[in-house]
Formats: C-alpha cells, structure tokens, sequence
C-alpha cells in the first residue's frame, strides 16, 4: 500500500498517541454507509442479544441514509486508517468484522491484503445489500453474514480466526451486551489472535465530554456513559483477553473515538 501523510492538522494528544497516520482511502455506500450494526435493545440488561432488534446505525439520531453525512465529520478516514493500520492484515489470516455495516472497514482490509479471508457479519441485511454491491463493483472477495454480535460461532465456528475486529459498536449496547459481544470475539479467536475495536472510549477532557453528548442523545446515556467513564478495556480484560491497551485517541466533534489492542490468550 503506498503511504503517505494525511493533510491534517495537528492537534495536542488527549490520550496515548496523536500523530499523522498513512492516507487510507475509504470507499463511500451508495446511499449509506455505517460500522455500526449490532443487537442492542432497550429491554433488561439480562436479556440475550439475539432475541432483540439490532440499534440501527444513527441510534434516534436520523435514519440509516444519513450515515455518511453524519460519519465523516467524526474524522472516519483517520480513525479506521488507524484500525487498518494496527490489524495489519496478512494472507490467510482469517478476519472477521463484527458490526460491518455496509462494509468500509472490511473493503479496506481487503484492500490491504487480497488474500485475507474477510468475513463481515452484521444483523441488518438491508446494509449487507449494500455492502455486497460494494464489494462487487470493487472485485473484493470479501464474505458477508447475517448474524449478530454475541454468536459469531454461529457464523464463524470458534477459534480459527486471526483477528477481530469493530468499530463504533460497543458504546451503543448496554452492559449486559457488551460483556456477551466481547465473550463471542474471545470464543472465535484462536489462541494468540489479535482484538482490535475503534470505538467511543474515556473522554478525558471537559470538550471531549460535552462533544460526546451528541452520541448520548442518539444512543441514550444509559447505553453510551460506561464508554465515556473508560469501561471497555476493564470488560476486555474480563472477557480473557490479554496484553489490553487503548493504542490510539482521536478527538472528533463527537467526543474521542479510541483504538483498543488486545490478544486471546
């Protein structure tokens, strides 16, 4: 892939990491886009995920068709060049993108790599559509699934996959949710294999915080504040994963979209 640098400004670190990151290029939906797509219901946290309606991509904030409007001014190309980046896809290496959506981040890691095994599962096969359409005028082989975040083994089997990945998933499902999404990655990963999430994580600073109110009126705060307090890489670490960090920040006018790294024991 040739690197270049993105024609960004600098802007301070609020976390681990701010710098300039090589130019990945990410192909617009014909209609919508999304990274969004998982079951995240409003009923009791103890329900399971499977037996609820999956949030769509905009939360209450606007319908699907807006997605791509709405995502780029959450710097996109910057934070999923980034996940691309720490995936570091290779031939053969099988991966799986949980909450795909209408495909950007699987298309781009085909992109990277041809010969990867990219499988995008989401529960929503109106955006599979688009993303299969996607996928063909691209000529990736990429494989699409209907399927929801806590039972990838339904869609993948367990433990032969390399690396997981998702991005702005989490930070709509409630508690009970997230555990049961990341227990799902933990069981397909073989040993050894590679977490890597882009998602809202700790808003440390007061800006990043009031910018991140506009998540919580689309969402709900009751879903979206374990994010914003910083929860994910404790439920990581909970759900086995090991070598847990928070690799990357990037400060959006939504609030701060993370980069977690973990591997499968």
């Amino acid at each position: 892939m040739t690197r270049s640098h993105l024609p960004l400004p600098v802007e301070p670190a609020e976390g681990p990491v701010a710098h300039r990151v090589p130019v990945c290029e990410v192909a617009p939906a014909p209609g919508v886009s999304g990274s969004f797509k998982t079951g995240a219901g409003r009923t009791a946290d103890t329900a399971d995920m499977t037996e609820q309606s999956f949030t769509p991509a905009l939360g209450r904030f606007a319908p699907t068709r807006f997605y791509d409007a709405v995502i780029t001014l959450t710097r996109e190309r910057l934070w999923r060049c980034l996940l691309a980046m720490h995936v570091a896809p290779r031939p053969d290496d099988v991966i799986v993108d949980v909450g795909c959506g209408t495909g950007s981040t699987a298309l781009l890691l085909s992109r990277i790599e041809p010969r990867a095994h990219v499988i995008g599962v989401d529960p929503d096969p109106e955006v599979l559509a688009v993303a299969r359409r996607k996928a063909g005028a691209a000529g990736a082989a990429v494989r699409w699934r209907v399927g929801m975040g806590d039972a990838l083994t339904e869609v993948t089997g367990g433990g032969g996959v390399n690396t997981v990945v998702s991005s702005l998933v989490l930070h709509q499902c409630p508690m009970a949710m997230k555990r049961a999404v990341l227990a799902s990655m933990h069981e397909v990963l073989r040993p050894g294999g590679k977490l890597v999430v882009a998602d809202y994580g700790l808003q440390r600073t007061r800006s990043m915080r009031l910018a991140f109110r506009t998540v919580q009126l689309a969402d709900g705060r009751r879903d979206t504040q374990p994010n914003a307090d910083g929860v994910l890489p404790r439920l990581m670490s909970e759900a086995g994963f090991r070598d847990v960090r928070e690799a990357e920040v990037v400060p959006t006018i939504s609030g701060s979209i993370s980069v977690y790294l973990a591997r499968r024991a």
